[in-house]
């Protein structure tokens, strides 16, 4: 059997056909990535396979240091040919590891390469690439069209301008490239050094001086607004866990303005304060009908000492042992008795918390919009074939996978929109296997349906953007 056929992981007829004839040809929403803005304004080209493919990938920076690869090979000041050559090198012992399915994709994908990277084909590959790379189309807009690609959700700060977002906006792409609202760092009151450059930085771009609590939670708003002008649907929030500890106004008032006078809090009072904003948050996003997304789960940086050598993103974070229901629950029970529940969505890092998140969706759906409570897709760590099995087992078997809204890339690479296409051979597999064995009904009008409705109608439809 071929490596990487056109019936690859497809194993059963009815498989088949539902990829073939459903899933293969859906436009793509990839609402949820951390893709440059400002390389899709200025429509950004490459100046090399090792710029666009390794560039800014930690998966597989990850796997480069497995392979007893130097830093200077991977984030460091070795040539850009260098470096391809030894992600060549590694390629070999990755058998079993999704990134050889990734690569191998992005390769027949992207460039037309069929061969399989390693040393003896690394020259061949490379410029083969760089001959692609030179074509007129090989640019962030030849992409987006060649994928058809309708709606891309970028990851953004609110103290950031949007001006990238304006001039796209204004350009003839015609995919919609939509600001998500981030606010990681508003929460930083244990880090005033931290804390007080970033709110200079949004004093400039709300036009408001923030001295109290009042003005940041002014000029917050005045930046959610400004995103929803833009387009922004959604915002975003990552955590070890939920803040879960409650926290007046009066409280979170006296916190923010102790870490804004420089002087920084402890770690329970960081809590209470991010709690407050959150419901904050959650405020915001209800009355504009955004969807809020908690990617929860994860520990950063940590490996300190490569984190002080390399910086954040770079590879050094995993997954977090930590308990995440009582939390959660907390959480969003508190949006409930504020009046602030907007949609969701929820993703877990932690395997053995699926039943928990999928389950928990079920608790806080009001009926005011189907799916409305998601639970994601599988993500960083998990989004490969079992981690994405697993999340399609555990969300089927305690609410509606006909309600899914689907997979997104979560990706800094323009390279990686074949993961839509990994993710619905593997959606196409499961449904297509299970009406074989006589799992499902053996109704290919009703699984057609079921295909289009997660690789792409859903998203359209949940979130708002009419395209």
């Amino acid at each position: 059997m071929a490596y990487l056929d056109e019936n690859f992981l497809l194993h059963s007829p009815t498989a088949r056909r539902l990829y073939h004839e459903v899933a293969k040809d859906q436009p793509i929403i990839d609402y949820h990535c951390h893709l440059s803005p400002r390389e899709i304004a200025t429509n950004h080209r490459w100046a090399n396979l090792a710029e666009i493919w390794l560039g800014e990938d930690h998966y597989k920076w990850r796997l480069l240091r497995a392979n007893g690869v130097s830093e200077d090979l991977v984030t460091g000041n070795a040539s850009p040919r260098e470096k391809f050559q030894a992600w060549a090198e590694t390629v070999p012992f990755m058998l079993r590891n999704p990134m050889h399915h990734w690569t191998h994709l992005e390769l027949q994908r992207y460039f037309d390469i069929d061969l399989l990277l390693s040393p003896k084909t690394a020259d061949e590959i490379w410029e083969r690439a760089k001959a692609k790379l030179a074509e007129p189309d090989f640019n962030t807009h030849g992409l987006l069209k060649k994928f058809d690609v309708r709606v891309v959700g970028t990851t953004d700060d609110p103290a950031d301008p949007l001006d990238d977002h304006l001039a796209i906006s204004a350009s003839d792409l015609k995919t919609r490239v939509l600001p998500t609202f981030r606010p990681d760092k508003a929460f930083a009151v244990d880090r005033p050094d931290l804390l007080n450059p970033w709110l200079s930085k949004l004093e400039a771009v709300s036009d408001i001086s923030i001295t109290r609590l009042s003005d940041l939670l002014s000029a917050l708003q005045k930046r959610h607004s400004d995103f929803h002008e833009a387009g922004a649907r959604l915002s975003d929030h990552g955590f070890d866990r939920c803040p879960a500890l409650p926290c007046s106004a009066a409280e979170a008032s006296v916190i923010f303005e102790t870490a804004r006078s420089g002087k920084p809090v402890s770690a329970e009072d960081k809590e209470r304060f991010s709690f407050y904003l959150m419901v904050f948050f959650g405020q915001l996003d209800a009355a504009k009908g955004w969807t809020k997304q908690l990617h929860l789960g994860v520990v950063r940086n940590v490996n300190s000492t490569q984190f002080g050598k390399v910086g954040p993103d770079a590879g050094f974070d995993t997954i977090a042992d930590t308990p995440q229901g009582a939390a959660l629950m907390t959480y969003l029970d508190a949006l409930v008795k504020n009046d602030a529940l907007p949609k969701i969505v929820l993703y877990n890092l932690n395997p053995r918390d699926n039943y928990l998140f999928a389950a928990l969706t079920g608790v806080f759906q009001d009926g005011s919009v189907p799916g409305k409570i998601q639970f994601g897709s599988g993500w960083w760590f998990l989004d490969q074939k079992e981690g994405m099995e697993m999340q399609l087992n555990a969300l089927s078997s305690t609410g509606l996978l006909s309600r899914f809204v689907g997979m997104l890339t979560d990706s800094r690479s323009f390279l990686s929109f074949p993961r839509h296409e990994y993710f619905r051979r593997i959606l196409c597999n499961l449904i297509g296997s299970e009406a074989d064995r006589g799992e499902l009904p053996d109704d290919f009008e009703q699984l057609s349906e079921l295909i289009r409705a997660i690789s792409f109608e859903n998203a359209n439809r949940h979130f708002g953007f009419g395209v």
